[in-house]
């Protein structure tokens, strides 16, 4: 039987009078209980109601926890994405599931048109996707899910079959998305960076013409509170982006030499930082399967001092995401800002900056917040329950708290751990959770919410081991 169907399968037994009542099924218990929810056979969605098909970043995240579970449904979960890929290399933020009718979920199948609009960039025939990316978490969570059981992955030529495709993800994004010429990946659209309605997005959002709201109907809105969700006026401008990108052919062109893409491309700290931190993976499969990569080793640390260089800020203590239209850095604090301190060639000053800016007033971390908001306390755009504006999310806490341990900040990295565990089991594993008092925001049930739970629960603290420093010292 699948350990996942032994850990959620209620054992049969007789009801006797006396009998004392039933323990409540453990963490682990109910974590694994959403995963088996949310599984489809060959992959899981974030959720079944808002968010029916199979996105790109949440399923490397899921993959890190559901490794800890069955680590055949792990790599079947990546294999499910990375077949999905098109031919120039890019992996698509949704596949999506052709059982689910058009109007659960908006922007739809119909109008991404991949197949036809995607044409030119290779976009599958046999499967339909939308036609932008997410951060490219997916060489990590091959390398963590390689580790979850080495024996079943070489039996399958897991990695064998993965690396290929990984490497052409990477080289599409290093080569077609280096927008502003400097070498750091540009996104074309808040929804690649994944922090969908950042107030880091805001300024160069203004430029956008929205698209009228009678051309399209918000589904998103059937499933969450409304001051829960990005405004009308801010899904006015998604929708116009994707729609211009995608009359382009989903063609990535450069801002330079008079060259003009539209009106939005950025340069995100957190969306670069999680590229070199699978730059170490990719290394660490290479090694793997025979051969040595040793660009992808200098690359990665070469990209780590062009982050430095370009997008951190002494003064906000902190990387900010930088506007390639205008060249200018964006004065927003983001928790994307904080991500950089998962890096391990990361300049020991820095990581202390990120620190404590992270455990300041601007974040609160150990003072007047228990988890990492996705936004400055302090900043005016602040919301507490708007999507991205304010509340905390699991999947950018367990990246902190990686980075912290990563960085020698053992108490700290306990601390967030506790906090996350806390909040997990507190809230039915919600989406995301006000930074203040961990009030369950957005659907709970939530996909990475509760494969990171796993994550931390399977962890080993007290060593200060975590899967980024099996990728920087390897797994012994």
């Amino acid at each position: 039987m699948d350990r996942i169907a032994q850990l959620t399968t209620r054992p049969a037994g007789r009801e006797i009078a006396y009998d004392p009542a039933a323990e409540p099924p453990s963490l682990h218990v109910r974590a694994a209980q959403v995963l088996e929810g949310n599984w489809t056979g060959r992959s899981t969605v974030p959720s079944r109601g808002l968010y029916p098909h199979q996105w790109s970043w949440d399923s490397a995240f899921i993959a890190i926890g559901l490794r800890h579970l069955s680590p055949l449904r792990a790599q079947t979960e990546l294999e499910t994405l990375l077949a999905a890929q098109w031919a120039d290399g890019r992996v698509p933020h949704i596949v999506f599931n052709p059982s689910v009718p058009l109007d659960a979920y908006f922007p739809s199948p119909d109008f991404w048109r991949s197949s036809t609009a995607g044409r030119t960039a290779g976009a599958p025939r046999t499967v339909q996707t939308s036609g932008i990316v997410q951060p490219p978490v997916h060489a990590l969570a091959a390398w963590l899910v390689h580790l979850a059981d080495p024996g079943l992955s070489r039996a399958r030529g897991f990695l064998t079959r993965a690396y290929p495709r990984l490497a052409a993800w990477h080289d599409y994004l290093l080569h077609r998305r280096d927008l502003g010429g400097d070498g750091l990946v540009s996104v074309v659209h808040p929804w690649e960076q994944g922090m969908d309605n950042s107030p880091c997005w805001d300024r160069p959002l203004s430029r956008v013409t929205p698209a009228p709201a009678r051309s399209f109907r918000r589904a998103d809105l059937d499933h969450g509170a409304p001051e829960d969700r990005p405004t009308d006026l801010d899904y006015g401008r998604y929708v116009r982006l994707a729609t211009d990108y995608r009359d382009r052919g989903y063609a990535d062109l450069g801002i330079g030499g008079g060259r003009r893409t539209g009106v939005f491309a950025v340069e995100d700290p957190a969306f670069n930082a999680l590229l070199i931190a699978s730059e170490y993976a990719l290394d660490r499969i290479a090694r793997e399967l025979g051969a040595t990569d040793p660009p992808r080793l200098r690359r990665a640390e070469r990209l780590t001092a062009t982050l430095v260089e370009r997008l951190f800020d002494p003064a906000a203590g902190m990387f900010l995401c930088r506007d390639v239209c205008t060249g200018e850095l964006i004065p927003e604090r983001g928790v994307s800002g904080l991500v950089p301190l998962l890096l391990p060639a990361l300049p020991r000053d820095l990581a202390a900056t990120l620190v404590h800016t992270m455990c300041g007033p601007h974040f609160g971390l150990g003072g007047t917040t228990r988890l990492v908001p996705s936004y400055d306390l302090l900043g005016e755009a602040f919301d507490p329950h708007r999507y991205w504006r304010g509340p905390a999310w699991f999947n950018t806490n367990w990246l902190l708290e990686r980075g912290l341990r990563l960085h020698g900040e053992r108490g700290r990295a306990d601390a967030l751990r506790k906090g996350m565990l806390h909040t997990a089991g507190a809230t039915g594993f919600a989406e995301y959770v006000d930074p203040y008092t961990a009030q369950a925001c957005g659907v709970t049930g939530f996909g990475w919410s509760a494969a990171l739970t796993l994550d931390l629960l399977h962890d080993r603290p007290a060593r200060g081991r975590n899967g980024l420093t099996a990728i920087t010292e390897g797994d012994r």
